[in-house]
């Protein structure tokens, strides 16, 4: 008899990998839109891979049957980490609350409320607005997106649990980077201390992520003329 275990150690055992375009990757959400019940899609990659970009795009896409919900709306606040002594840490594993994503990703899937108002992550702000995201009730697709959905940490395993499909985002390194120092320089870094973040800070959660890519039931290299923005 296959047990509880066998299952989910089967489910992690080898990701498909997959070249598409991006519009291929929103048929495919597309598709499990129309399944007949709540699902949870998620984008993960490391920083800078283009997960908000291809969410974002799949949710456009798809209107009404899709809502974008973000893993980056469970940072610590920025007060919390100074007195964690964090701050210049923000961003690494230990710098969320992934207990309170999970328990929304738990809301989610249950579909059992009228609406969820999720939280979102502005980064001009660098801080966390709750309540800003309704989700109602007769959405079918929940997208989720963030670094680590496929982290084997406690909190973090606890919400892949409830996510149906994770997909990966691979990237090149250098192009992930570019785009990194690009992002920070954009939103008030200057040049010198976001060249430093991109390759000091984000980095090393890149090799965290990184980590986690076989976890994923795609890995995905999009194809054709994907040009992440600077949310990426």
């Amino acid at each position: 008899m296959t047990t509880a275990e066998d299952q989910t150690q089967a489910r992690f055992q080898g990701a498909q990998r997959l070249d598409c375009t991006l519009d291929e990757l929103v048929e495919r959400a597309r598709s499990l839109a129309a399944g007949g019940t709540r699902c949870l899609l998620g984008i993960t990659g490391a920083p800078g891979a283009g997960k908000s970009t291809a969410a974002q795009a799949i949710a456009t896409a798809l209107g009404d049957q899709a809502v974008l919900v973000g893993m980056d709306a469970f940072h610590l606040a920025n007060e919390v980490l100074a007195g964690l002594g964090s701050r210049g840490r923000k961003g690494a594993p230990d710098t969320f609350d992934p207990w309170g994503y999970a328990h929304l990703l738990r809301r989610l899937k249950s579909n059992r409320e009228p609406v969820v108002y999720a939280p979102v992550f502005d980064r001009g702000l660098e801080e966390s607005i709750g309540c800003a995201v309704p989700v109602g009730r007769g959405v079918p697709l929940v997208i989720t997106e963030g670094n680590y959905l496929l982290l084997d940490a406690e909190g973090w395993r606890e919400g892949r649990e409830l996510i149906d499909h994770v997909w990966y985002l691979d990237t090149d390194n250098d192009e992930r980077q570019r785009r990194l120092v690009r992002r920070h320089h954009a939103f008030g870094k200057p040049l010198a201390e976001a060249e430093a973040w991109a390759l000091g800070s984000d980095q090393r959660n890149a090799d965290i992520v990184d980590g986690t890519r076989e976890r994923a039931d795609l890995i995905i290299n999009l194809t054709g003329t994907y040009r992440p923005d600077i949310n990426a």
